[in-house]
């Protein structure tokens, strides 16, 4: 049974790493790590997720003596020195940051100088959904992708060929500013409110741009903060080259996700507590009579396909395991659910 560590444990997504990696059939969780929480158990900061294991400070030698895989969830620049330690002891990683998921030029516009460039080249990208799968089998070092673009590349990769240019417009619940959020992004601040954010350039456009790249049309992405917890909605609003109907975008998404385990593909929109808690992208696609744009929706849980359960799905690929294993419910593969009543039958008048 592959041995795992997770450092940087004490934050919202390294928790549920852990909580994830904790109940798996085939993985062993031998070590949390964190930085100011080190000394506590990880149920003292999250008694919901049952983990018992204490949190000690980030020692790289002495994880490599207790694992060989490490889920590391620290923030952008402080993750690439912890990864290039770790690849240095031969332990295969997946990084939940920014700092390995971008060509260098593209990650030191957006946040700056890396810290360990020399292990850019040897990253993938973890998204096995939009043609990454075998090379995240054959990797060494994985970078999960941001929550944004996980929705929105899901809505968008069927696409791709007969865009001409897209709108995205994404919201999430607060967890995805961190267990440290403040200002804009606290709970006092997004109650009763929603508002948009980074709308001249949020960093995670840049992962679209790479994995749209040479595909010929633009992309404007707006992020917004909604009031809850967790969970993500992108609304993709695309002009196509050419006049597409309802069945022709079908067929795209079907021939697109057909067979993939954690693509829904549904016949209305969806909303966030379809998938909570879940692995899944609950996805609709159709087109607008009056304008003929295709309007993509995807529906995901910030915390979990975009972050620590798509970082397991990525382990489970790199350790030979089924891609499945050890995180529940899985889609069904390709065939649309029942239409669900109106959204306006649940809104009290």
């Amino acid at each position: 049974m592959p041995s795992v560590a997770v450092v940087g444990a004490a934050g919202f997504a390294g928790a549920l790493c852990a909580a994830i990696v904790e109940r798996h059939p085939s993985l062993d969780l031998v070590a949390v790590t964190a930085r100011s929480d080190a000394g506590l158990r990880l149920d003292q900061l999250y008694p919901r997720h049952r983990v018992s294991l204490e949190l000690e400070a980030f020692d790289a030698d002495r994880v490599a003596e207790r694992a060989e895989a490490a889920l590391v969830a620290y923030p952008h620049g402080a993750a690439a020195p912890v990864v290039a330690q770790l690849r240095e002891r031969g332990l295969k990683v997946v990084d939940l940051s920014a700092d390995f998921r971008l060509e260098r030029v593209r990650y030191e516009a957006a946040y700056g100088p890396h810290a360990a460039p020399a292990l850019l080249g040897a990253s993938v990208y973890g998204l096995p959904e939009i043609g990454h799968r075998e090379a995240v089998r054959g990797a060494d070092l994985v970078a999960g992708p941001g929550c944004y673009p996980t929705a929105a590349l899901l809505a968008l990769w069927p696409l791709r060929e007969v865009a001409a240019d897209a709108v995205v417009d994404a919201k999430s619940g607060v967890s995805g500013a961190g267990r440290e959020a403040t200002g804009t992004t606290h709970f006092v601040s997004v109650a009763e409110n929603v508002n948009a954010y980074k709308v001249e350039g949020h960093r995670h456009r840049a992962e679209l741009d790479q994995e749209l790249a040479g595909r010929g049309f633009p992309v404007t992405f707006t992020p917004h903060l909604l009031p809850i917890d967790q969970g993500l909605l992108a609304s993709c609003y695309v002009t196509p080259k050419h006049a597409l109907s309802a069945a022709d975008v079908r067929e795209l998404f079907l021939d697109a996700y057909a067979g993939e385990p954690f693509v829904e593909l549904v016949e209305s929109p969806p909303g966030v507590r379809d998938v909570r808690e879940t692995n899944l992208c609950r996805v609709c696609a159709t087109v607008e009579p009056a304008t003929g744009r295709v309007l993509a929706f995807a529906a995901i849980d910030n915390l979990w396909k975009g972050a620590a359960s798509q970082a397991v799905q990525d382990l489970n690929l790199m350790l030979g395991l089924r891609e499945e294993e050890g995180l529940g419910a899985v889609a069904t593969t390709g065939t649309p659910a029942p239409v669900r009543a109106a959204r306006t039958e649940e809104v009290p008048s």
